[in-house]
């Protein structure tokens, strides 16, 4: 049986542009167990997203080993969902049919598949717009019919690419609590990235905190804290404020920010006590 635990031992990245070698990871030893909801926060350019594609077998490492329940990941597997900042659903299907695309390479029948994808509309609290098409819906129903699109192969793993970035705040913070109940129901193991801080420790069981060129685990926090958590909780705020901190100094120590000191005001601003901000 799967279990959904991923394990990555001294993954590094290397690109080249314009003739010149980048280094967009470096040693990267990390696991996510089995169950968990592991949450990824950096800045942009810190190698999040070329994280989270490795992991679903998008891309491969230059270096090092990712396993995926001890087996070595090499490609997309429909045990990987994965989910994008963007919807992506196809404009001409309707979203049961969006949906459905995630049952593509499935080889259950077809009748499981149509079980499989009216319960995952469900899920998500879709039912009733089986039949509609993506502009009549809203960005937050879109991502919601992205979710389903992902979860429908019941994969052991989600892959969460900044899902909520371009929703408005209310809305985001519906699909955050949404999100749990559906992880919390599943026991999916969950692996998210983003560039929010507070939402990185609204949602993880663990928060990495990523600093960037190269890409690297700077440090770690658990989040002991019970769901649904309270973002108005003393306790909350006094680990957002160390996550922000401990992202802050990823930022100083890096020839981008010594090039633009102004981004030393940005992080007062950010923890000021008397003005908590969580997004970078």
């Amino acid at each position: 049986m799967s279990e959904g635990r991923i394990s990555l031992s001294g993954v590094g990245k290397r690109f080249r542009i314009d003739g010149a070698p980048l280094v967009a990871l470096q040693g990267i030893d990390l696991t996510v167990g089995a169950g968990e909801f592991l949450t990824v926060v950096g800045a942009s350019g810190c190698g999040k997203s070329t994280l989270l594609r490795i992991v679903a077998g998008l891309d491969a490492a230059t270096e090092g080993a990712v396993t995926h329940d001890g087996q070595p990941v090499r490609g997309p597997s429909l045990s990987r969902g994965l989910v994008f900042q963007e919807p992506r659903l196809f404009p001409w299907l309707t979203v049961a049919q969006n949906v459905a695309l995630g049952l593509e390479n499935s080889p259950t029948t077809r009748g499981a598949k149509s079980r499989a994808v009216a319960d995952q509309i469900a899920l998500v609290g879709l039912s009733g717009f089986e039949n509609a098409y993506p502009h009549q819906l809203s960005g937050g129903m879109a991502q919601r019919a992205a979710i389903a699109r992902g979860l429908v192969n019941r994969p052991d793993v989600l892959l969460l690419d900044e899902p909520f970035g371009a929703l408005d705040a209310l809305t985001r913070a519906r699909l955050q609590d949404e999100l749990q109940e559906i992880w919390a129901r599943q026991q999916t193991t969950m692996l998210l990235v983003t560039h929010d801080v507070e939402e990185a420790v609204y949602l993880g069981d663990r928060v990495v905190v990523m600093a960037p060129r190269p890409g690297r685990i700077e440090t770690m926090f658990d989040v002991p804290l019970p769901r649904l958590r309270d973002r108005t909780d003393p306790a909350f705020a006094q680990l957002r404020v160390r996550v922000l901190t401990a992202l802050g100094a990823t930022m100083q120590q890096t020839e981008t920010a010594n090039a633009h000191p102004h981004r030393a005001s940005v992080f007062a601003t950010v923890l000021h006590p008397n003005g908590l901000r969580s997004a970078i």
